[in-house]
């Protein structure tokens, strides 16, 4: 990506990043082959506006970075090696009522200091139900959405959120809750 292609975007400049183990990650996508290094998406100003509900009242869209369980895609349980053929390429969505099985594999975490074991990290939301029976959430939205990890920022801006806020928007979400992978 270029200076342009990040200003274009609005990213904030490489030295203002907050997590330096950012540039062994850079290296290690040049070392596969992708040319430029990778650029996180991080924003000199960020277009948030406070809730016009509290959350105790506020329907709540939950939006995951996880993947759906491919059968046949190689192992993609907890502790698995990074896994590329578990990717998904388009934003998906689910019933909010049921369980789901969805996996972590196809992400690039730091698999030596930390594990896939508890769901509820990068998919929670058994415990988003919970917070609705609490009455700390008003409701959950009727659907969850998947949200692809693409390596194009143009894809992920102008392809996968515009369809999931036009899914957010059709479930009438007051807010939504990014748990990303």
């Amino acid at each position: 990506m270029t200076d342009e292609d990040a200003s274009t975007f609005g990213f904030a400049p490489d030295y203002d990043e907050p997590i330096p183990y950012r540039q062994r990650i850079r290296t290690y996508y040049q070392a596969l082959g992708y040319g430029a290094p990778y650029r996180w998406a991080h924003y000199a100003d960020v277009p948030f506006a406070k809730p016009a509900k509290s959350m105790s009242e506020a329907r709540i869209a939950l939006v995951t970075t996880a993947a759906p369980y491919k059968e046949g895609a190689g192992d993609q349980g907890p502790g698995a090696p990074y896994n590329s053929a578990a990717k998904f390429f388009k934003v998906y969505s689910g019933d909010t009522s049921k369980d789901h099985d969805l996996r972590i594999s196809h992400v690039g975490i730091d698999r030596k200091h930390t594990t896939a074991e508890d769901s509820n990290t990068w998919f929670p939301l058994p415990a988003a139900r919970e917070l609705v029976q609490r009455g700390v959430i008003g409701e959950l939205a009727p659907r969850f959405h998947g949200l692809p990890t693409n390596r194009s920022h143009a894809t992920t801006l102008n392809v996968d959120c515009q369809e999931l806020l036009a899914r957010v928007k059709e479930d009438r979400a007051d807010a939504a809750i990014l748990a990303g992978n």
